[in-house]
């Protein structure tokens, strides 16, 4: 019994348009396949399926993608790449031009929110932030 499971990205007719983006932010990407209704794809060996399926459904924050970065780097490059012409949002929270919501989150949040002492100021400190600081963060 094959139990593969990924997600499935609903599409107006740019499927492979998006398929393109995402790989070209994402290191260890490519696109598997693709006919004229779906577009296969793996961004850092997970993968995706964009449908081209229409104007019926359109994407929400009810489901997002989270990419976790252990350096500033790392966030100022997905938060620039993925937010470019879309929607920056609260919290590290963004909707990339197709609609899609992402949240670009440092590893070492869990760390810093599992600290009693530590996590009301970290909250406090990341409920201010659209893109997520490290420093501030552990600074906090």
């Amino acid at each position: 019994m094959s139990n593969n499971l990924f997600p499935c990205l609903w599409f107006d007719g740019n499927a492979k348009i998006a398929a393109e983006f995402y790989c070209s932010i994402f290191e260890n990407s490519k696109i598997v396949s693709e006919t004229s209704m779906v577009v296969i794809f793996e961004l850092n060996e997970t993968k995706f399926m964009a449908l081209n399926g229409g104007p019926l459904y359109k994407f929400s924050p009810a489901n997002s993608y989270v990419v976790t970065c252990d350096t500033q780097e790392e966030i100022d490059h997905y938060w620039g790449k993925l937010g470019d012409s879309g929607t920056y949002n609260k919290c590290g929270w963004l909707d990339d031009k197709f609609g899609v919501s992402w949240q670009i989150v440092p590893s070492v949040l869990g760390q810093l929110m599992n600290d009693p002492e530590k996590a009301p100021r970290v909250v406090k400190a990341f409920m201010q932030m659209t893109k997520f600081d490290i420093d501030k963060l552990i600074n906090a």
